[in-house]
């Protein structure tokens, strides 16, 4: 019964019609008192179910409506705000489902549209069902076939829009069109949430896309004819199961049947059908869900996907996919942060690196196009723990160094996609755009500043410099050791005479922590006279093979891929921040794309580096939401947004050139 009478309400409101429309077409019929022979229907529907009812009742009307308002965009993804019990129609309503769609056409006519809108009387009346110790809750009377025509108008609009953009874009678990079952006082039915407002629910959490092709440098480069290979790239973190399994108590403002994830998986498809991204991000997957349900769909839909889990005994991870009729793979590297006895890179998460050729249209001639470095990752959320996101960070980035450096020594084209846990404002994203970050001395939380704030402790944790061990293999300058120099002939053949002249450098004067102190054996320091302290200056000069030692304990680490973010993170027409999530009801922006840009002279002294589009260049974005508008949603997620994140949807534009 639950799902017959969620799915009914939630296929009703559907309709993208305005709240004056709403509020006057069910008026007159609120406040209604339920009949004895409601009631007696409703008490039996409970004992029997409803495939026991006879077939003169009002159930099989109500298969009817849901039918009507959803058959025409179930091709798509049939089970798009669908509940699995109506999937499971039996044959005799499945059959009236073939017969529906002639009939809406009928019905669609505009004199029967104009006869609909004069009788709002026959439109499901709204009643009052209480619970038990709960707030009054919305429920509608069985519509009779006879007021199905009393529907037309609002099912028209429904086929007249794409279903897709109604599906998450409308409403919250509290909307003001009524639709379900006779209202009772039924012991132990799961209440829904009360209606709050009145203002259609497509208003409040429609998403406009900004088009930025009109920017200069897209204008400059369409004035001279320069051809730009363009594509879609989303990034999603679409909520494992497990963790909402595992942590309920996130999602209390959520009805129980909008968290299973046969309800979910649905919608999350269909949204991402509708935007058709060419390069597909997605974070928190779950690994059963992703090699059973979702990779045998992206396949369907014709996508080339790869997926990489978590280490140790987690269940998500993170999965890339692309149309292999756009792009054509060129290498894969997955990334486990994951490392033995390093207490800084101690947690199970994980990264994917990928090297995409795209792939020219026929008919452009002798054309030439750069290959695209695309990364995806989730970092560790603890919000204690900034030095591990940082080292985290810094090992993709070296594995995007690795992957995305060209011949020359410059780099590829690089979009980094994923949940970062950080804030806009925090300095792993000020390190991220702006390719330095001055970390010794630094709380551990502060990396992360936004999330939680920390500074009322008397003992935080500091960063200390060197953040990790030279046993990494990472330079500060986030390179491999091994790949940042190249190699010379002879280059490691070094005398014993050669390396005696550093006995007396910073490094090997530094007494370490770990060692024993035993007076007159330990305890004392080398000291250098001033001829040998020059001597040793002079030699470390003269040899760069060296200079990662300094590097490592200067405090400071950089990279130069110089990223900057597709979001401002700012709503200009609001006056207030873009959110990606709302953990808790409290609004944040966790989720981001990067994208190659080049850097434009600054002026002395500004902390922030200023970008602009070089080869790679951004065409267009999906608007993001304020959280006082998804407050006004109930929060994340919600019965037409199936995670706790927004999805990011940034278009570009890439330059092809002549051979």
């Amino acid at each position: 019964m639950t799902d017959a009478f969620f799915t009914c309400r939630k296929n009703v409101l559907l309709a993208k019609s305005p709240s004056t429309q709403i509020e006057g077409v069910f008026a007159a019929t609120r406040g209604r008192s339920v009949s004895e022979e409601e009631e007696a229907l409703l008490q039996q529907w409970l004992e029997e179910g409803a495939g026991n009812l006879p077939a003169t009742e009002s159930v099989p009307a109500l298969g009817k409506v849901s039918i009507a308002l959803t058959s025409d965009w179930l091709e798509g993804s049939e089970l798009l705000m669908t509940s699995l019990s109506d999937l499971n129609l039996s044959p005799e309503v499945t059959r009236c489902a073939d017969q529906q769609l002639p009939e809406l056409n009928t019905l669609a006519s505009p004199e029967l549209q104009d006869h609909a809108v004069a009788e709002p009387a026959r439109l499901p009346a709204e009643e009052t069902m209480t619970v038990a110790g709960s707030a009054p809750r919305t429920a509608v009377v069985p519509q009779a076939d006879h007021q199905i025509a009393a529907c037309a108008d609002v099912n028209v609009q429904v086929l007249n829009d794409d279903p897709a953009v109604l599906a998450w874009s409308l409403v919250c678990d509290a909307e003001t069109v009524p639709a379900g079952l006779p209202a009772q006082p039924v012991q132990d039915a799961v209440p829904f949430c009360s209606v709050p407002t009145e203002v259609p629910y497509h208003e409040i959490l429609w998403r406009d896309w900004e088009d930025l092709s009109v920017q200069p440098c897209v204008l400059e480069h369409v004035s001279k004819n320069t051809p730009l290979f363009e594509f879609r790239v989303m990034s999603y973190n679409i909520l494992a199961q497990d963790l909402v399994e595992q942590g309920l108590d996130l999602y209390v403002h959520c009805h129980p049947d909008i968290l299973n994830w046969n309800y979910r998986l649905p919608n999350l498809l269909q949204e991402i059908q509708h935007w058709d991204p060419d390069v597909l991000c997605l974070q928190e997957v779950q690994e059963n869900h992703y090699w059973e349900q979702l990779e045998p769909t992206f396949k369907e839909m014709g996508f080339a996907c790869f997926y990489k889990r978590r280490t140790g005994t987690k269940t998500d991870g993170c999965a890339v996919c692309y149309k292999h009729s756009r792009f054509q793979l060129i290498s894969l590297s997955p990334i486990e942060y994951f490392r033995p006895g390093l207490d800084i890179l101690n947690r199970d998460n994980v990264g994917l690196v990928l090297l995409l050729q795209p792939v020219l249209p026929e008919g452009l001639g002798l054309k030439a196009i750069s290959p695209l470095c695309v990364a995806n990752t989730h970092v560790l959320f603890n919000p204690r723990r900034g030095d591990i996101k940082l080292a985290q960070v810094a090992l993709l980035l070296a594995e995007i160094d690795k992957i995305a450096r060209t011949t020359e020594g410059s780099y590829y084209p690089v979009i980094l996609c994923g949940d970062l846990n950080s804030v806009p404002d925090s300095p792993l994203y000020k390190f991220i755009r702006n390719g330095e970050l001055s970390y010794h001395g630094m709380p551990a939380w502060k990396v992360v500043s936004g999330q939680e704030d920390f500074s009322q402790q008397l003992y935080s944790r500091k960063l200390l410099a060197p953040l990790w061990p030279s046993s990494l293999g990472v330079t500060d300058n986030c390179q491999y050791v091994t790949l940042c120099q190249p190699k010379k002939q002879g280059r490691r053949e070094y005398s014993r005479d050669f390396l005696l002249q550093f006995r007396f450098c910073d490094a090997a004067c530094e007494r370490p922590p770990q060692l024993v102190l035993l007076e007159g054996v330990t305890d004392a320091k080398p000291v250098a006279s001033a001829r040998e302290h020059s001597a040793v200056t002079a030699v470390l000069k003269r040899h760069d093979s060296f200079s990662f030692l300094g590097q490592q304990c200067s405090g400071v680490i950089q990279h130069g891929l110089n990223l900057t973010s597709v979001y401002s993170h700012f709503l200009p027409q609001r006056g207030r921040p873009e959110v990606t999530t709302m953990p808790m009801g409290l609004g944040a922006t966790v989720d981001y794309i990067f994208y190659s840009a080049e850097p434009v002279e600054n002026r002395a002294g500004a902390c922030r580096r200023l970008y602009k589009d070089g080869a790679l260049k951004l065409l267009g974005r999906l608007s993001l939401l304020s959280e006082d508008v998804l407050l006004m949603a109930n929060g994340l997620p919600n019965p037409f947004c199936s995670s706790d994140h927004l999805c990011l949807l940034a278009s570009f534009g890439l330059e092809i050139s002549s051979l």
